[in-house]
């Protein structure tokens, strides 16, 4: 028969309360580790989304309506096997301009303090990532947990167009830079250069829809660069038009590049030696560019290609490439093709050249486009010489 713990004497009357507060505390400890492991559940998509419209508002209102603001969800990438992290929202914000054309800094700095306000209020810890001229990075964390990253953009003012000679009869000399989307060091060094340039991106990269959209707010010209077979037989891109397929897959595919790729305003051949000489593919793949108004600019990898003539047939503006600047990757060799193209331009009244963002290539931007400008040639986009 159990005795009541009264009746066990002081010493066990002791006992029995001490391990009764143990166990007590015990069972506080546990409740406390559940509460903790339920406060560190990822944060939904939802709430994601919520506090980026708090950042979004605030930013505009600090402005008074002036700054340019825009997000976009992050493409996650999936896990075979495993559920799909929540993703963070990328928030875009251009910093207004003076009437003087100057950044409006006391409006960035506000902007600043607004942004800070809402972050403090959930308790948010802000991570600095490296930026670029004219560009600050930074991330929003919740538990660990990046929520949002936030890119602050100054655009940059284009290098003064000379006052002499007038511009109406002027050469015409387009640059485009392919290849962006997978490299933001490539992309930071080659947003150093303020001229009107023309970006052709690469889908489903990693950086494509982060490097698409800055490049936009720094006033350069987006392009779509759509990964086409080539001769090589080898697949350069994952995912790729190629030979045979069905229209209905050309429409998907080339729709989920367009995707990830924003302000897109027109599109070039990446590779392609395969793909722009086939008729019925050029066929299937232009009426979807003259749905949307996209230019394109046939890239050239083929002198077979019938990709100039199906653009024009399907009421695409379209032009092609004249010169590519940097098959060979030294400084010399690419000087050279930089007057080639300048030569062109003065023969032909325009001149059309591609480039890649290697390091060799943006020297001797850096060096000749001034140089260019200073003789007398117009520096124009892509879409300026598609007719």
């Amino acid at each position: 028969m159990k005795r009541r713990p009264d009746a066990l004497g002081p010493f066990a009357t002791l006992t029995f309360v001490r391990n009764s507060i143990l166990v007590l505390l015990l069972a506080c400890v546990f409740s406390f580790a559940l509460g903790c492991k339920k406060k560190s559940h990822p944060i939904s998509s939802v709430a994601v989304r919520n506090i980026t419209r708090e950042f979004v508002f605030a930013a505009r209102n600090a402005s008074g309506g002036r700054a340019e603001v825009g997000m976009r969800p992050e493409s996650a990438p999936r896990q075979a096997g495993k559920p799909q992290p929540p993703a963070a929202d990328q928030i875009y914000i251009t910093i207004p301009l003076t009437k003087d054309g100057a950044p409006d800094l006391a409006a960035r700095d506000a902007i600043e303090a607004e942004m800070a306000r809402v972050a403090d209020f959930h308790h948010l810890q802000r991570v600095v990532r490296p930026g670029a001229p004219g560009l600050e990075r930074f991330d929003y964390l919740m538990n660990g947990q990046r929520t949002q990253s936030i890119h602050l953009v100054t655009p940059v003012a284009k290098a003064p167009e000379p006052s002499s000679p007038p511009a109406r009869g002027r050469p015409q000399l387009a640059i485009v830079i392919d290849d962006l989307g997978n490299d933001r060091q490539q992309a930071d060094a080659l947003f150093r250069l303020s001229y009107p340039l023309t970006i052709s991106v690469l889908p489903h990269e990693v950086d494509s829809g982060e490097i698409a959209e800055e490049a936009h707010r720094r006033g350069y010209q987006v392009m779509l660069h759509l990964p086409m077979a080539s001769n090589a037989g080898n697949k350069d891109e994952a995912i790729e038009l190629h030979p045979g397929m069905a229209p209905g897959a050309v429409q998907r595919t080339f729709a989920d590049m367009l995707e990830t790729v924003p302000y897109a305003a027109g599109v070039n051949n990446h590779e392609g030696s395969l793909g722009t000489a086939d008729q019925k593919l050029m066929d299937d793949l232009m009426p979807l560019l003259h749905e949307r108004n996209l230019f394109f600019i046939d890239s050239r990898t083929t002198v077979a290609t019938v990709a100039e003539t199906a653009a024009h047939a399907a009421g695409v503006a379209a032009a092609r490439r004249n010169v590519f600047l940097d098959d060979q990757q030294s400084v010399p060799a690419i000087r050279k093709q930089f007057e080639l193209a300048i030569r062109d331009a003065r023969e032909k009244g325009s001149a059309l050249a591609i480039g890649h963002p290697h390091p060799a290539t943006l020297e001797v931007l850096n060096e000749m486009l001034p140089e260019a400008q200073r003789d007398g040639v117009r520096l124009v986009y892509a879409s300026d010489l598609a007719h």
